[in-house]
């Protein structure tokens, strides 16, 4: 493509823009942010050699870097209404390797009269990084741009050297798991507080008094059951199975409560629950249902075991692993929200899967919730009255999720214990990836020490089981 149709193009682009948003307010920057292509990248580095290296000297002949060379890179920039290339900013994943949600920017550039177009590329920028899934996004900017980014909302983390001159390590703070929390658990404690029994408050199942049953109960999102009903179906088993294997019992039974507008949705729903409880190995033992009504499914799960694994047994010190299927993937119209694994995996998989914990017995265990990982690992740090730390790169983690994804999705399969107990689950991995530690929260460890918070303080407002 010549530099004159690359031109062309942007003008097309902007002149859209224009066409589907109204002409702007007078005095309005008119520039278009978008993610470049060969030619705009060799004009993005004429822009970077010409401020770096001729006019600040900051490197001697080039400022190009590995980084450059890293085809994960993305470079944004800025065209003006000629469509010529007034800026650019790089960023991608700070490691070798996986893409572990570690992402970097640098070397921001913009021509002299491009007002505006700076915090556009930098703003453009963050936002790129947390839609690739990055929980950590880090740049190291020259002390004279320092309140510059301050004003944009980053932090700064401390002071460090580029080429021989003073920088400062700064950070986009990335609050993607607490805003999770909060919409998802937040409300919980005042609103459950008194219910529960002693040492199972906030569990994933709660001991029958006077028997070794275990029971747990589940509803599933209205807008999902009429969305996806055969897999509103398969989840409200999936969901039960799995509480019941985080309190280490062993599924014996469930029962349904169904409303539905009529006998054919009905249906839907139930084939994907017959699915679901026919591949778990698990009988339906009754329930009820009533047509006319509004999209609503819920499934109580009754399991055996004489001795409960408490969600809240963990102490300060002991290790957390993760156990989890990272089999599948992401559910049709729920990327990046729910990964499935289970649906086609053979039965004796399955079973494998839900008695690890009961096998086991670690000292606290819970299945990863729409809390995600993160989330989870909150709310059994919180019931054990401790906080915790996750070595993001030690995850278990599939390969065409990102971290981010990952950390905040909710899993087919994905159980958290604590102790020196190792699972056996099948064909599900299983890694050590973290410990409990006194105080609370959640915080994330990074593979050069940083350690970042996710969750500043306890899930549920429940506190200690």
């Amino acid at each position: 493509m010549s530099t004159t149709v690359a031109q062309l193009t942007g003008v097309r682009r902007a002149a859209d823009v224009a066409a589907l948003l109204g002409d702007p307010p007078a005095g309005a920057p008119r520039f278009l942010i978008e993610e470049a292509d060969g030619r705009a990248v060799l004009a993005y580095r004429r822009l970077r050699h010409q401020a770096f290296v001729e006019d600040q000297g900051l490197f001697d002949g080039s400022d190009l870097d590995d980084r450059d060379e890293d085809p994960r890179t993305i470079v944004l920039i800025a065209r003006d209404s000629t469509g010529a290339v007034i800026g650019g900013v790089r960023l991608g994943p700070a490691t070798a390797g996986p893409d572990i949600g570690w992402w970097q920017g640098g070397r921001l550039v913009t021509t002299g009269s491009s007002a505006g177009v700076g915090a556009a590329l930098v703003r453009a920028a963050c936002a790129r990084a947390e839609a690739a899934g990055a929980l950590r996004f880090d740049a190291t900017v020259q002390t004279g741009t320092h309140r510059f980014f301050q004003r944009l909302g980053w932090e700064t983390i401390r002071p460090v050297e580029v080429a021989g001159s003073k920088h400062l390590l700064m950070r986009w703070p990335i609050d993607r798991v607490a805003r999770l929390v909060a919409a998802t658990k937040s409300e919980l404690g005042p609103l459950l507080s008194g219910l529960g029994p002693q040492g199972f408050v906030g569990d994933d199942g709660a001991p029958v008094p006077g028997s070794d049953l275990v029971a747990a109960c589940d509803a599933i999102l209205p807008s999902m059951v009429e969305r996806d009903p055969e897999w509103a179906g398969w989840c409200s088993v999936l969901v039960n199975v799995n509480d019941l294997a985080a309190m280490g019992a062993e599924p014996v039974g469930l029962l349904d409560a169904l409303g539905a507008r009529d006998r054919s949705f009905a249906t839907r729903v139930l084939s994907g629950l017959r699915r679901a409880a026919t591949a778990y190995g698990v009988p339906v033992l009754g329930g009820h249902t009533q047509f006319g009504v509004p999209a609503a499914l819920s499934v109580t799960a009754l399991g055996r075991t004489a001795h409960p694994v408490p969600g809240g047994g963990g102490r300060p010190g002991q290790p957390v692993r993760l156990t989890a299927d990272l089999a599948g993937g992401w559910r049709s119209g729920y990327a990046g929200r729910q990964w499935d694994s289970t649906s086609g995996r053979r039965t004796e998989d399955l079973r494998a899967m839900i008695g690890a914990v009961g096998n086991a017995r670690p000292e606290a265990a819970k299945d990863v919730s729409m809390a995600g990982v993160v989330g989870t690992l909150g709310m059994l740090a919180e019931a054990s009255g401790c906080a915790a730390t996750l070595d993001v790169a030690a995850v278990p983690k599939p390969g065409d999720a990102s971290m981010g994804d990952w950390l905040t999705c909710f899993p087919g399969f994905a159980m958290l214990t604590t102790g020196r107990q190792e699972l056996s689950a099948g064909p599900a991995d299983s890694a050590v990836c973290g410990e409990l530690t006194t105080g609370q929260g959640v915080r994330l460890r990074w593979p050069d020490g940083e350690i970042t918070e996710a969750l500043a303080a306890g899930v549920t407002g429940m506190g200690a089981a």
